[in-house]
């Protein structure tokens, strides 16, 4: 089972190593019209989630990011006013956790192993994850990943899930995650999923016209690829 592991973190190194030599350098920049739309809906739907589970005052909240990449997410949660030394993030690939040490310093970034994370049990009050159990393919490894969020994380803490429900057919490194699969990763917990962002695909031809439209496309779900959720220790009362 180790060497499945070990195999499969290879792989995925060697998949990103491949995409920095094949994909656009500005295919997933802010400026592009779709990209813009795609983070600013996605991170109004966030902090509509916070506020309706009451996690608003984040100053005293410690939380992880687990594949963190360059730690865009983490400093978005600044903005949101959690405090930079309460602010930590994990990921595989060691270039991408030098970038963003060298951008936020005062950020505890990590490479590392997911399903082996270096914190006490019930440390953080929310863990991130957006988009990484995609590209993981390996079932024992999702369930080690899954495992550890929750064993660090604080009894009346919060998992904030980000990622594909669907597979995307040009790219076979990576795989969505169903509703049931979410289910299966994290047992015994209370689970709240919403369908959001409008197929990326789909938005980039229609972002450059009309923010309005894409807009009202993601408004009726059915072209949606994602799920924003909250996951929670405990069954629902």
């Amino acid at each position: 089972m180790m060497i499945k592991n070990v195999d499969e973190k290879e792989r995925i190194v060697r998949v990103y190593e491949r995409r920095k030599r094949t994909i656009q350098s500005d295919l997933y920049s802010c400026f592009d019209p779709a990209n813009f739309f795609i983070i600013q809906k996605r991170d109004s739907e966030v902090l509509i989630l916070l506020k309706k589970i009451g996690f608003t005052l984040l100053k005293d909240k410690r939380i992880l990011d687990v594949g963190c990449g360059i730690g865009d997410e983490l400093r978005n949660f600044i903005r949101y006013g959690a405090l930079p030394e309460n602010l930590c993030g994990v990921d595989l690939l060691s270039d991408r956790v030098e970038i963003a040490k060298k951008i936020s310093p005062n950020i505890d970034f990590r490479c590392g192993d997911a399903s082996k994370l270096p914190y006490e049990d019930e440390s953080f009050d929310i863990v991130l994850q957006y988009t990484v159990f995609t590209s993981i393919l390996d079932r024992q490894m999702k369930k080690g990943i899954a495992g550890e969020m929750l064993r660090v994380l604080k009894p009346n803490g919060i998992i904030l899930w980000y990622d594909y429900h669907m597979n995307n057919p040009k790219n076979p490194d990576v795989k969505g995650v169903r509703k049931k699969e979410i289910y299966e990763l994290f047992p015994h917990c209370q689970i709240y999923l919403k369908c959001i962002t409008l197929a990326p695909p789909i938005t980039r031809l229609i972002a450059p016209y009309s923010y309005l439209a894409c807009y009202l496309l993601e408004k009726l779900k059915i072209f949606n690829t994602h799920y924003l959720g909250i996951i929670k220790k405990g069954e629902t009362v």
